[in-house]
C-alpha cells in the first residue's frame, strides 16, 4: 500500500456518524444507523468514521462496536473510506483492529487511552503496539494536552501511521509540531475540534477536519471544506459565524452536550438519530429552545 498517497485521502472532511439507540429498550436501531451512513454518503462525505466519540464509542459493547463497524463499511460499499475507531488496552484495540480488517474497513482510528494513569513513554507504547498489530493504515487521536506531542517524533516514522486527529486547542504547540515532523512522513493533519477551530487548524497546517454537525447540516460543514481549500477566507468566516452557535451549544458543560445536540437536532429534522445512552442524558429545554431557533436561523426547518 502506498501509505502517503493513503494519508492524503484524509484532507479532507472526516464524518463521526452517530450511533442511533432505540428510545425504548436502548439497543442499536440498525435501520437508523442506514439512513445516517446514506445520509452522509449521498451528502458527499468522502470519510467516514464510525465509533468515534460522537458515535458514542465508550456506550458500545465490543461486539456491538464490532458490529457498527462490519455494518457500516457494507453499507458505504466502498463509496467513501471507512475509518473504525478502536480503543480500551491494548489488547483490545488489537482485537477491534483485527475485526475492522477483516470486516473491510480502510483504516482505524485509535482512541487516546482512557487509562487514568498516562505517561507519555506509555502512550507512545500503547499506540506503537497497536499500529505493530493492526495491518490497516492507522491515525492517532491526541486529546489529553498532558502527553507530549513528542510522541509523535517517535510514531510518525511507522509506515502505517498515516495521520492524526489532533484535538488539543493549542494552535502554537500544534504548529511547532508540524513544523517539527518532516514532511516526508506524509502525515494527514486533521483538525480533530470540528468547524469551530478548523479554520485555525489550517492556518497552523491541518488539512482536514471532523465534523458530527455533518450528520444534521451537510451543506454547511462541506462548504466550509471548499472554502479553506480555496482560501477563501470571507466566505469561511462567513461559514464559521453560521456554525458557531451549534457548535458553542455542544461544548456546553464541559462538552457534555456535544452528542445529544447533534442527535436532538436530527430529530428535529426528521432525520433518525434515537436517543443517547448512560451517562449522556437528553437535552434540557432550554437548551432545546436554543437548537431549534439555531436550525431555524439556517433557513432549515424543523419538524
Amino acid at each position: 500500500m502506498d501509505y502517503k498517497a493513503f494519508g492524503k485521502r484524509l484532507e479532507t472532511l472526516c464524518a463521526i456518524s452517530i450511533t442511533p439507540f432505540d428510545e425504548d429498550t436502548g439497543a442499536i436501531d440498525w435501520a437508523g444507523l442506514e439512513s445516517n451512513i446514506e445520509f452522509l454518503i449521498t451528502s458527499g462525505a468522502e470519510v467516514i468514521v464510525p465509533c468515534g466519540n460522537t458515535g458514542e464509542f465508550y456506550s458500545l459493547t465490543l461486539e456491538e462496536a464490532k458490529e457498527v463497524t462490519r455494518k457500516v463499511v457494507k453499507l458505504v460499499n466502498g463509496r467513501a473510506l471507512v475509518i473504525a475507531g478502536i480503543g480500551y488496552s491494548a489488547e483490545t484495540a488489537i482485537e477491534l483492529g483485527q475485526y475492522a480488517a477483516r470486516a473491510g474497513a480502510d483504516g482505524v482510528m485509535i482512541h487516546q487511552p482512557v487509562h487514568p494513569y498516562i505517561t507519555t513513554p506509555g502512550a507512545a507504547a500503547y499506540y506503537r503496539k497497536i499500529i505493530e498489530h493492526v495491518e490497516l493504515p492507522s491515525v492517532l487521536y491526541l486529546r489529553d494536552a498532558a502527553v507530549s506531542d513528542d510522541i509523535l517524533l517517535e510514531l510518525a516514522p511507522l509506515d502505517r501511521c498515516v495521520g492524526v486527529k489532533y484535538a488539543i486547542n493549542d494552535l502554537p504547540r500544534f504548529a511547532a509540531t508540524v513544523r517539527a515532523l518532516p514532511a516526508e512522513y506524509g502525515i494527514a493533519w486533521i483538525c480533530g475540534t470540528a468547524e469551530k477551530w478548523a479554520p485555525f487548524f489550517y492556518h497552523a497546517g491541518a488539512r482536514g477536519f471532523t465534523s458530527g454537525l455533518v450528520n444534521v447540516n451537510p451543506a454547511l460543514s462541506m462548504a466550509m471544506l471548499q472554502a479553506l481549500r480555496g482560501e477563501e477566507w470571507s466566505k469561511v468566516w462567513h461559514l464559521w459565524d453560521e456554525a458557531l452557535p451549534f457548535e458553542e451549544l455542544r461544548a456546553k458543560y464541559n462538552a457534555g452536550n456535544n452528542v445529544i445536540v447533534v442527535k436532538e437536532a436530527m430529530e428535529q429534522l426528521g432525520l433518525r438519530a434515537g436517543t443517547t445512552r448512560e451517562p449522556v442524558k437528553p437535552l434540557n429545554e432550554e437548551d432545546k429552545r436554543e437548537l431549534s431557533r439555531i436550525i431555524q436561523k439556517w433557513g432549515m426547518t424543523a419538524r
